[in-house]
C-alpha cells in the first residue's frame, strides 16, 4: 500500500494565537492517526508562484489513514480553533510506488 502525504501550504497567518490553539489540538490528533512529521516551517526558497509562508508535510501509511484523521472529530475541533487565524491550502496526496 502506498504512503500518503498531508501537505499544508499557509498563504497567510493573521492570528498566531489561533494557530497555536490549532496546533495544540491537531498535532496530537495527527500523531495518534499515525502521522510522521517530515517537514515544518518556512521555505528555504520559494520558486514560481510559491509564497514564503509556513509549509507542513506529514507522512501517513495510507490515504485512508490521512482522510480518517482529517475527517475525525478531534481534527475537526482543531480546525474550529484555527477559525479565521490563517488562510491555507491542504492537500492529501498518495505516494508514488
Amino acid at each position: 500500500m502506498a504512503k500518503a502525504y498531508w501537505i499544508s501550504f499557509y498563504h497567510s497567518i493573521s492570528d498566531p494565537a489561533k494557530l497555536a490553539a490549532y496546533a495544540a489540538i491537531a498535532l496530537p490528533a495527527l500523531t495518534a492517526g499515525g502521522a510522521k512529521t517530515l517537514a515544518r516551517g518556512l521555505p528555504a526558497k520559494a520558486y514560481e508562484a510559491g509564497l514564503m509562508e509556513r509549509t507542513v508535510v506529514m507522512e501517513f501509511d495510507s490515504v485512508e489513514a490521512a482522510l480518517a484523521v482529517h475527517d475525525g472529530e478531534v481534527y475537526q475541533s482543531a480546525l474550529k480553533a484555527l477559525g479565521d487565524g490563517a488562510v491555507r491550502d491542504l492537500r492529501i496526496v498518495p505516494g508514488a510506488d
